[in-house]
């Protein structure tokens, strides 16, 4: 670990002559491709290709909400705000909804226990879980929407149900019973006006639809779309962690290194699947200060200049296939583990 510190400490800068370009070239090639979708005839091949297009250049925008979560606060403030503007709102995932839930992810006592609100014991047992999870991909944004458009303006009016939206519907969590911790330092203090602005925004589309200013296509696209990202984000999460620990566990972080995965592969479908950094997990975890453009970087220096590199590689796998193929077997393995003592119990 000393050894390894020392290497990444020449990796730390984050360069917002990176950041920039490639989330606002994402942003419009996405957007550029859901406009032409909405104008496309319905389900038509065309149109399906440019869903894809869209969702795979939106998920990448997106997802550099992993980034906002670790840049230090009161830096990137503009980036901030026009992330929020082209991919935290239109999708109804503000960046509060990350910030504090994923800065607990990574703390010391908090990884893979009951208050970690990224972590299930997928790798545990019962690999039906997992199925279910990557299900729920295409619930989600009805739950979103009814969030923003019914229940937030409905908190403006019932005072008491803002703490349970805050505690229960405000978390980009995969833990469904992920309780938020009271409002602290950690969260973004700027949470009130992202989430009134969404909710201005969602009521605004949906009025434009009524209304007859705004195409139907727009809705159905954005479910297409919203609901392609997070089929894709589900399998980038399942490969993201060994998820072996059930119950209230205590890890260290060497332990959550070796929990987490690498997927240092250079072919395209793993940058689609893992964009902005996240195809080197494991790497992020043992040093998550790391901005995203020198991870592949930070693990290329790693394999070659640690003198012992066996634990580090140790969590590489081949592809996300991969990755999900092994998880699914360690759960089923687990399964039977624990089946001889339940019958013997019996």
């Amino acid at each position: 670990m000393a050894e390894a510190r020392l290497i990444a400490r020449r990796f730390t800068r984050p360069d917002p002559n990176i950041y920039w370009p490639d989330f606002l070239i994402s942003a419009a090639l996405g957007w550029a491709a859901f406009a032409g979708a909405v104008f496309s005839a319905p389900f038509s091949a065309l149109q399906i290709a440019l869903i894809l297009v869209a969702a795979a250049a939106l998920f990448r925008a997106v997802l550099f909400t992993h980034e906002l979560a670790h840049l230090k606060k009161g830096t990137f403030s503009v980036f901030r705000l026009v992330w929020n503007a082209f991919a935290g709102a239109p999708f109804l995932v503000p960046s509060y909804s990350y910030t504090g839930v994923h800065i607990d992810h990574h703390r010391p006592g908090v990884y893979g226990s009951t208050r970690d609100g990224e972590y299930v014991s997928f790798g545990a047992g019962r690999p039906w879980r997992s199925v279910a999870y990557v299900a729920l991909s295409f619930i989600l944004p009805f739950l979103l929407l009814v969030r923003f458009a019914v229940l937030t303006p409905l908190s403006w009016i019932v005072r008491p149900l803002r703490s349970l939206i805050w505690r229960r519907m405000s978390s980009l969590a995969i833990d469904l019973n992920y309780d938020r911790h009271p409002q602290n330092k950690d969260d973004d203090e700027t949470w009130l006006a992202q989430e009134t602005a969404t909710t201005l925004l969602v009521l605004a589309v949906l009025a434009g639809v009524y209304l007859g200013a705004i195409p139907f296509a727009v809705l159905g696209v954005w479910y297409a779309v919203t609901a392609t990202i997070l089929f894709v984000n589900s399998i980038r999460t399942l490969g993201a962690h060994a998820y072996r620990y059930a119950g209230d566990a205590t890890v260290n972080k060497l332990d959550e290194f070796l929990d987490s995965i690498n997927v240092p592969s250079e072919d395209l479908l793993s940058k689609i699947i893992a964009p902005v950094g996240l195809r080197f997990h494991a790497t992020h975890h043992l040093f998550p200060a790391t901005p995203y453009h020198n991870l592949p970087k930070l693990h290329a220096a790693l394999v070659a200049e640690l003198p012992d590199n066996r634990a580090y590689l140790s969590t590489s796998r081949k592809s996300f296939a991969h990755a999900v193929q092994t998880l699914w077997r360690d759960a089923r393995e687990a399964d039977r583990r624990r089946a001889p003592v339940k019958i013997a119990a019996e």
